[in-house]
């Protein structure tokens, strides 16, 4: 027979993973589907390293350790967590809809999207040979900063992900350069502060043109200074970090029978976190509405909104309140 679930909750990061306790604290029958091996999307998977300043309580938190908490969380509930699974198909059905991963198919009263941007992959560097570098000295993302201690490390890049990402460097690594094609930031002012502050050496404005193996097995960079046709400047490092960003692949979504209407490439919601088909919520970075702003706080506070709608709207007999001293008597 196939399993039935109140809510099923599509996508295992941060904000999923709340919505997924939430749902929990309301006594949903509730599945959560991540297409990672692990949950915690972007934040494990890219920045376990990073240090997160937006969510209240913490004055930083390592995004490993945020994610280690919110597992934690869902460990008091009875929930079914399924990772390594991609749902392939969201089909409408009589009595709500039909969720499709290549484990099988599932049916839930209601669903809510916790997707992010979608499927992400980092901006590459346009160089020819960058693919002989590539998990050697070549790097995207900061998964372990013991591979840096001690070494002289580039970061190419001009936003708040480079600006943390150098910050977090300087605490292990010999020397860092933050490397960027513009004199200014894109970073938020008291970042810039930080940098600024910092003994980071910041080389603006330089584009990387070329990368070449030092014989004692380190990393030449061909550096060129924009608006200017002076002869290449060179640096050497042990490693180069490239914080471009990363672009968002929707074709999944895209895939599915049921159509949500969008804004700017977002799925567009309501105050309730709702969208254009009844029954389907979207939380987290993959959604738009007047004032939206892409935060892990943000995501974080529409988990609850979509959860209670869904009991409200659906589950009426089993409405209440729910507060966070609701689970006092178990600690």
């Amino acid at each position: 027979m196939t399993e039935t679930y109140d809510i099923t909750i599509i996508g295992g990061g941060p904000a999923g993973m709340f919505a997924a306790f939430y749902a929990g604290m309301n006594n949903a029958k509730t599945q959560l589907v991540e297409s990672l091996a692990e949950l915690g999307g972007q934040v494990n998977a890219l920045y376990p390293e990073k240090t997160i300043l937006d969510v209240a309580g913490f004055p930083a938190v390592s995004g490993r350790d945020l994610i280690a908490n919110q597992q934690r969380q869902l460990d008091q509930f009875p929930l079914t967590i399924k990772t390594g699974q991609a749902v392939t198909n969201v089909t409408a059905t009589d009595d709500g809809f039909a969720i499709t991963t290549a484990a099988g198919t599932t049916q839930s009263r209601a669903v809510i999207i916790a997707v992010g941007n979608g499927a992400f992959t980092p901006r590459k560097l346009n160089v020819n040979n960058v693919a002989d570098f590539e998990d050697s000295h070549l790097f995207y993302s900061v998964r372990d900063l013991d591979h840096f201690r001690g070494h002289d490390v580039m970061v190419a890049g001009g936003g708040d992900a480079a600006i943390d990402q150098a910050l977090m460097l300087e605490k292990v690594a010999k020397s860092v350069t933050l490397l960027h094609r513009r004199d200014q930031f894109r970073g938020l002012p008291h970042m810039v502060d930080l940098l600024r502050a910092s003994s980071v050496t910041v080389q603006t404005p330089f584009l990387i043109r070329d990368l070449q193996a030092t014989n004692d097995d380190r990393l030449a960079v061909t550096l060129k200074q924009v608006g200017s046709s002076a002869e290449m400047a060179q640096a050497t490092v042990d490693d180069l970090v490239v914080s471009y960003g990363f672009t968002a692949d929707h074709h999944v979504l895209d895939a599915w029978d049921v159509d949500l209407a969008e804004n700017h490439r977002l799925i567009a919601v309501d105050s309730t976190m709702a969208t254009s088909v009844p029954g389907i919520y979207a939380i987290g970075d993959g959604v738009s509405y007047p004032g939206k702003q892409p935060l892990i706080a943000t995501g974080y506070g529409e988990a609850p909104v979509a959860v209670r709608d869904i009991m409200m709207r659906y589950f009426p007999d089993r409405r209440g309140p729910v507060h966070s001293t609701s689970l006092s008597d178990q600690h």
